[in-house]
């Protein structure tokens, strides 16, 4: 798949790593059932391969995804505190992922594949 940005797309990589593995993570610590297995690692693995495509836009798609649970639980997580700390640790994390994804011009560069282009990236 071709990329605008080395640099930005290993940035990408990470990110989309991350995610696996916290979806990983927060199964071990809420629990196994066959819901969430499935439900739990669809949405991470959905968002690495958005990312890693490069499409236009979809760094913000995932911000918002990855944003949207950390604006929710952030008060519980501050106010249950010590027994919260691994969340708060994991939205801290998130929110630095968010800015890298919005504002790392390295990046924001290897978001530049047009979407009217989407069958040329894969040759």
């Amino acid at each position: 798949m071709r990329t605008n940005n080395i640099q930005g797309r290993k940035f990408v990589v990470i990110i989309g790593i991350y995610l696996i593995a916290k979806a990983v993570l927060n199964m071990f610590l809420g629990g196994f059932n066959i819901f969430n297995i499935v439900a739990d690692l669809i949405v991470p693995v959905i968002c690495f391969v958005a990312m890693y495509s490069g499409l236009e836009y979809l760094n913000i798609a995932v911000a918002v995804i990855i944003g949207l649970p950390v604006l929710r639980n952030m008060l519980y997580n501050i106010t249950h505190l010590p027994s919260s700390l691994i969340y708060l640790i994991e939205a801290v994390i998130d929110t630095g992922a968010i800015i890298m994804l919005v504002v790392q011009k390295d990046i924001k560069e290897h978001f530049t594949n047009k979407w009217s282009e989407i069958s040329s990236l894969f040759k």
